[in-house]
């Protein structure tokens, strides 16, 4: 006997889930619904089986084929519109016209006894014979009434409760003999219930009802499908798990990962490939598909999650529906019932209210309340580039395939023919998006010249020599799950505003230029590239008197790529240096910050025990760098800047200096004092790069250990800033201890705030117009000065739903009451916003 399944309907009750992706394809713990029916089908010896199609059909025929991988044979009958129930069956009559069939649902979760329902219908010797069962509800069935033998008396589609005078519905599940096409006219929509079934009644044609026992559950709704994924997990329901039992309830499926201290409370499952870090909590009822990521402090609850979905920490989910590649962020929160579709971002920290229905391709900005669906709007992303480059978690956000279009962008605003030098920091990640960014360069006719690993000063510095351009590709500065792939100009610098929105432009139309055959670039790897960088820094950089002063420092290259510059920069240096922690850890690309503070506390003891001059620790790629005085204690990097400042300075006695808007106003003191003026930046630091350049520059800082040596490059380098500070401190014969303490106390303040897109200009108004009379700079954000000297800055983050707020004033405490005033200025717009939704 052969069987039909039929898989053309639309699911429109399940939308978004069914708005990219058939109802019969929908998950069940990891499995389509249709692959349960068929192994059903299966096991009952129904291997010949034909699959009627019409809604994404093409989806359907790509995921079971032709049935081989079950081991069954099926073929497939499409409808080019809807044809009913029973016109649907009518279009695969020439498969079927030779024998008795059975038509069952594709979308339905049944274990039924299929056996004992052909066995019964052959026994009565009916045309037709109806799969019955009981339900507690049968508004949403036809109600069947069968007599003592089992005949058919009567059918009722889609009763009221007025109407209900049985529990006994239909199940869509059929065994007919090929005589029922006779009543089934061809091309037209036709239903059994409605239209066949009280025609033959009416001719008085043998139809039985076969009351089944066991599971049947008609996905129909959000409620049936969380519910179907429950019954299975609880073993109501005899269909295959794939997976491994570790525990009571507790499904694993192969090659997944889930870490000992993670909290697992069945009945539930977890996909193959998937990955649960420690802290994650999953509670009972809840399904991770294939290779989701669930990382530390998320709980999940009665949450279904189909595949590749990344869970971002401390995120809270409970009684949801999660749609394949979509990504929910640090701390967001799913309510029940919520519907989150296909390919959607929930930004950090937003919250999706219950029953709430998300449509694929979608944002949820970071802080949004959400509490209407999300039909039509898509916030998308404005502008791909943030405060480093293209920012985003590896693998998640920044995958191969996108820096593979990065590139093809980047290459398409250059010549053909031209040169993109291109480099990363020692992490696996780094080195295997640069080999695809290499690939996309060349097939657009982009010579490369590739570093390899090397310091991000080191990179702009080759890239400045004769390339159009360059690339950098390292872990995101503190987050060891993200990179950042950084673009740079002819001169090594970031690509400017105009650069990077001409990138834009061609990134979003996908307008990529591809070589000819003929055209493919080369790919170089140049020699002696640290020897090089080292020689150039020591001709530019003035280092007269350090032989003589006979300084011992301390240095810590934080087992980063700084370390590869420094054997050939110290050796020709001439000063007495100890170098700790210099080899490469891949493990560790990056550092938070508290393994940075521990290790500044290190380099302290290191330094007061060796007697140094001072101690220098880089940051893992050797733009920045860290200070601490002779004594061994840590000197803040804000207040570093205030030192180097003084330093240089003191020995140029003119000149400029570029220093963010944000800096304290103590830098114009220091500045003032010994002969030199301080240019006012924004916080880009392209806008620092572009002062940096200007002839009378002498020095740049962005108080966060990021120092420019005009003399050498306008771009941060901590290795310049090295040879420049030992320069200083040699000449000047001043400990750091003794410059610090001749430099009054700052004291400036910092606060975040969560702010919704939509509100961002409305906060800025209400800044402006909160300012009255007072003095307002707008040189980056919005500068308001107390006629006493003390000021606020409010600042929105260009890359997400954030704003920044500065504050100075003459001790902390009158300094956090201007940060408490301002931040309620900003409050008070923004939460109106935030009940909108995005």
């Amino acid at each position: 006997m052969k069987a039909v399944v039929m898989a053309g309907g639309e699911g429109t009750r399940l939308r978004p889930m069914t708005s990219s992706m058939p109802k019969p394809l929908l998950p069940v713990a990891n499995r389509p619904i249709m692959e349960h029916v068929l192994r059903l089908l299966k096991r009952h010896g129904l291997n010949e089986t034909v699959v009627t199609v019409q809604f994404l059909a093409s989806l359907v025929r790509n995921y079971f084929g032709d049935g081989e991988e079950l081991g069954m044979e099926l073929t497939y009958a499409n409808e080019e519109k809807p044809l009913g129930t029973a016109g649907s069956v009518k279009n695969a009559e020439e498969a079927l016209k030779d024998d008795a069939f059975l038509v069952i649902s594709g979308d339905a979760l049944t274990d039924f006894d299929l056996t004992d329902l052909i066995a019964f219908h052959k026994e009565k010797g009916a045309m037709v014979t109806v799969c019955l069962t009981r339900v507690p509800n049968p508004l949403e069935f036809g109600i069947t009434i069968v007599d003592e033998e089992g005949k058919v008396e009567r059918f009722l589609e889609k009763p009221t409760w007025g109407q209900v005078f049985s529990d006994t519905v239909n199940t869509g599940i059929y065994v007919m003999e090929p005589e029922v096409f006779d009543y089934v006219e061809a091309d037209v929509s036709v239903d059994w219930s409605g239209d066949v079934f009280p025609q033959l009644m009416k001719e008085g044609k043998p139809i039985y009802g076969y009351i089944a026992e066991g599971y049947w559950e008609d996905v129909g709704t959000h409620e049936s499908y969380v519910k179907a994924q429950a019954d299975v997990l609880e073993g109501k329901v005899d269909v295959d798990i794939d997976g491994f039992e570790i525990s009571p309830g507790v499904w694993v499926a192969e090659g997944a990962e889930v870490h000992p201290d993670a909290v697992l409370r069945g009945p539930l499952f977890v996909g193959d490939y998937a990955k649960v870090e420690a802290g994650a909590e999953i509670r009972e009822h809840t399904v991770i598909g294939s290779n989701v990521v669930v990382k530390s402090g998320a709980f999940l609850h009665k949450a279904v999650i189909h595949d590749n979905v990344y869970i971002g920490e401390h995120c809270n989910l409970r009684g949801c529906v999660i749609g394949k590649n979509t990504d929910i962020m640090r701390a967001a929160r799913i309510e029940d019932g919520a519907v989150i579709g296909d390919e959607c971002l929930v930004g950090e920290e937003s919250i999706v209210q219950g029953n709430v229905r998300v449509y694929p391709f979608k944002t949820i900005e970071a802080g949004a309340f959400v509490n209407t669906s999300v039909i039509w709007e898509s916030r998308g992303q404005a502008h791909l580039f943030g405060a480093r480059g293209v920012t985003g978690i590896l693998n998640v956000e920044i995958t191969p395939e996108l820096a593979v279009r990065l590139a093809g962008a980047y290459a398409t605003t250059l010549k053909k023919g031209s040169t993109v030098t291109t480099a990363r920091d020692h992490s696996r990640g780094a080195r295997a998006l640069k080999r695809a960014v290499i690939s996309a360069l060349q097939a657009s006719a982009i010579d490369v010249r590739d570093l390899e690993n090397v310091p991000l000063p080191v990179a702009r510095q080759q890239t400045a020599r004769g390339s159009a351009g360059g690339i950098m590709i390292r872990t995101s500065p503190g987050v060891p799950d993200s990179v950042d792939i950084m673009f740079f100009d002819e001169r090594g610098a970031d690509l400017s505003q105009a650069g990077q929105r001409k990138l834009d432009r061609v990134y979003a139309r996908q307008e990529y230029r591809r070589a000819f055959p003929g055209e493919i670039g080369d790919l170089h790897f140049p020699a002696s590239v640290f020897d090089s960088y080292t020689g150039s820094l020591l001709r530019n950089v003035d280092i007269t008197g350090i032989p003589e002063s006979n300084l011992k420092v301390v240095i810590d290259a934080s087992n980063g790529s700084s370390g590869l510059v420094l054997p050939s920069l110290l050796g020709r240096l001439g000063v007495d240096a100890l170098t700790i922690n210099p080899g490469l850890d891949e493990s560790r690309p990056t550092e938070s910050a508290d393994t940075r503070r521990s290790g500044m506390v290190r380099l302290g003891e290191i330094v007061a025990s060796a007697r140094a001059a001072f101690g220098v620790r880089f940051d893992p790629v050797g733009e920045r760098l860290s200070l601490v005085d002779e004594r061994g204690r840590i000197i803040e990097d804000d207040r570093a800047l205030l030192v180097m400042l003084d330093l240089v300075a003191a020995e140029r006695r003119s000149g400029r200096v570029a220093l963010p808007v944000t800096t304290t106003r103590i830098a114009e003191q220091v500045a003032a004092y010994h002969g030199t003026q301080v240019e006012w930046t924004t916080t880009s630091p392209d806008d620092l790069t572009r002062v940096g350049r200007e002839e009378t520059t002498i020095f740049g800082g962005d108080g966060r250990g990021g120092f420019i040596i005009p003399e050498f490059s306008s771009v941060f380098d901590g290795s310049a800033a090295l040879v420049r500070l030992v320069g200083l401190v040699a000449r000047t014969q001043l400990t750091l201890s003794q410059i610090d303490a001749r430099i009054p106390k700052a004291h400036v303040l910092k606060r975040d705030l969560a702010t919704p897109w939509a509100v961002k200009g409305l906060v800025m108004r209400r800044v402006v117009e909160a300012a009255g009379d007072r003095h307002v700079d707008t040189t980056d954000g919005v500068r308001v000065v107390e006629a006493d000297g003390r000021w606020v800055m409010v600042l929105p983050d260009p890359s997400e739903a954030v704003t920044h707020l500065w504050a100075e004033g003459p001790d902390d405490a009158s300094a956090q009451a201007l940060l408490d005033e301002w931040a309620a200025v900003v409050d008070s717009a923004a939460p109106r916003a935030a009940a909108s939704g995005p």
